[in-house]
This record gives C-alpha cells, sequence and structure tokens, in this order.
C-alpha cells in the first residue's frame, strides 16, 4: 500500500491495468488496497469501465505523504530555511513542521539533516550581486558531519585563478551568505584561518582523526566570511554624486556601497565593484538625477542602457494596440 500510495503521489494519473502491472497485482486486489486508501483519508478518484484508471484528487485536508530519502532531506533543510527567516512570515510554522518531519524521520536521515543544522550559520544579505554556482548535496552532507565531529577533512580546491591544490583542513562552520555555501576553517597547509567556496571544493574525504576545536578569530563564522569578501579586490572603483537624501540611496544600496550625505538633496555614492551592471540597476532603483564621477566606463553602461530602453518605449508606443 506505502508503494501504491507513493505511485499515486508521483504521477499524475494511473491506467487501472498499468498500475496493478506495476505492483504486480491482480486488478481486484488494486481495487481493494485503494478501498483501503479511502478509508484512511486519501481522497482517490477512479473511473470505472475498461480503460479506467485512478489519480489522487485533491482533499479537504492535507493527507500523510510518502517521501524518499532525498526528498525528506530535502523538505528538512528547506524549512529550516524558512524558519530562518528566508521568507517572512512564516517562521513560526516552518519550525513547527520541521519538527514533525524530523521526528519520524529514521536516525540515518535524522543524523544527515541534524548536521546542516548544527554547523550552519544563516547570514542573509538583502541583495546579491552574483548568481550562486550549485553544490553538490552530498559534498554539502559530507562537509557538514566533519564540522559536526570535529573530524579533520582532505579535499580539492580550485582558487578563482584556476589553480588547484590539495587541502587538509579542520572544518569549523558551513555559513550560507548572499547565494553561496562557504566552509569556514583551519588550513594545515597553510596554517592559518581560510574560507573556501563550496562550490570549488572538491572530492571531499573524512580523515577519521578528531581535532580539538580552535579559537576562531572573528565574532562568527558569517562575519568571518564578510570579512575575507570585503578585502577582495575589485576591478571598479564607482563614484557617484546623486541629487537625493543619503537615506533614499541607502535603502537601496544596502551594504554594497557607502553613502556620504552633501547636504539635504545630495548625496555620494562610493563602491567597489566587478560589474558596472550592478551600481547602473541600483542607480535607476533609485529614481533620482545623478552624475557618475568615476569611472568613464560607467558612463558608457549607463549611456546603452539609455539607448536601450529609449528603444524599449518608442517600439511599444508604436506597437499596435491589442485590446
Amino acid at each position: 500500500m506505502l508503494q501504491l500510495l507513493s505511485l499515486l503521489q508521483n504521477h499524475r494519473y494511473w491506467a487501472g491495468h498499468e498500475l496493478a502491472a506495476r505492483l504486480e497485482v491482480s486488478p481486484r486486489t488494486l481495487r481493494r488496497d485503494v478501498d483501503r486508501l479511502r478509508d484512511l483519508g486519501y481522497p482517490v478518484d477512479s473511473d470505472r469501465g475498461v480503460g479506467g484508471g485512478y489519480q489522487l484528487a485533491t482533499g479537504t485536508a492535507l493527507p500523510p505523504l510518502v517521501l524518499d530519502d532525498e526528498e525528506a532531506v530535502a523538505i528538512a533543510v528547506g524549512l529550516q530555511t524558512a524558519a530562518h527567516g528566508a521568507i517572512a512570515g512564516i517562521e513560526e510554522s516552518a519550525v513547527h513542521a520541521l519538527a514533525k518531519v524530523v521526528q519520524v524521520m529514521p536516525a540515518r536521515l535524522r543524523r544527515r539533516v541534524e548536521a546542516l543544522r548544527a554547523v550552519t550559520v544563516r547570514a542573509t544579505w538583502s541583495r546579491a550581486p552574483s548568481e550562486a554556482e550549485a553544490v553538490d548535496p552530498d559534498l554539502l552532507i559530507t562537509v557538514a558531519q566533519a564540522c559536526r565531529d570535529d573530524e579533520r577533512l582532505d579535499m580539492t580546491y580550485t582558487a578563482a585563478s584556476g589553480e588547484g591544490t590539495v587541502r587538509q583542513v579542520e572544518p569549523h562552520r558551513l555559513v550560507h551568505l548572499g547565494r553561496r555555501w562557504y566552509l569556514v576553517a583551519y588550513d594545515l597547509t597553510r596554517h592559518d584561518w581560510r574560507s573556501f567556496r563550496l562550490d570549488r571544493v572538491g572530492d571531499p574525504r573524512r580523515s577519521g582523526v578528531r581535532f580539538r576545536p580552535r579559537e576562531l578569530p572573528a565574532e562568527d563564522a558569517a562575519a568571518f566570511v564578510r570579512a575575507g569578501i570585503d578585502t577582495l579586490p575589485r576591478r571598479y572603483s564607482v563614484d557617484v554624486l546623486v541629487h537625493a537624501p543619503g537615506a533614499t540611496v541607502r535603502s537601496e544600496v544596502d551594504r554594497w556601497g557607502t553613502v556620504e550625505d552633501l547636504d539635504d538633496h545630495r548625496c555620494r555614492l562610493r563602491m567597489s565593484t566587478d560589474t558596472l551592471d550592478w551600481p547602473a540597476m541600483m542607480l535607476g532603483a533609485v529614481g533620482a538625477e545623478f552624475e557618475v564621477l568615476a569611472p568613464p566606463e560607467l558612463v558608457d553602461v549607463v549611456a546603452d542602457w539609455g539607448r536601450r530602453f529609449t528603444r524599449a518605449a518608442a517600439t511599444t508606443r508604436e506597437a499596435p494596440s491589442s485590446g
């Protein structure tokens, strides 16, 4: 019956003969099992006769769900993210739901979820200037378990330059910052603390060697990662005079730049960035006049955006109305 329920939940409609063959039972046994599911509160619709079939319908209440291992872990991790305020207003509900899911999880799955929960520091920024790279879930879980158990980790790491190295580290915490995962660890190869982007980590292997945790030279793991990112060299230094109050500009810039108040109606925006599309987008969002002081490349970007927006507006006006 669990297999039947799982099939109904993963496929919109099953022909009766196909479903019976999949379960290796007779049509009569299939009808009996469907009736049992209905007695348990699952709303199963059926079409009688030759060519008839079954599908799980929408009921008045959410029935219990059958999940495989990966789906259960994914739901638990997703609920953890929601509980940490990723979506405003549902944190409390997410906590209650997470408690129910983890309570009935097999021990092997609970260990995987608890490893992620125990060693992950949530540090959200309101905007992220770049897209995240995908991180393999198995890699994430392996690193999380090593953090939880204070176990040395052997891995490869690819730097931004493309150079690959073999590292042995003492993992401390996982940090989910912006839209990327980072590992904060003491690098035994470099004899110093480092933060590693997980999308650049390869072949992590738990060594079986335990270690005594060291004291992190920062307020917490998230602060350590932020400090490292802030010191990275940037391609452009942006300097813009904005004809708007500083408070208005700060609400759009957030932590990605500094705003100096000149008077009640003007301010100066400075920021470092690798791409000029990001400051151009923020300046457009402010909705005020501005003057680019540096770099000259930003003038070209703004001019290009202006021409494209003007063409789009003209094309829209000229297009015939569709009613």
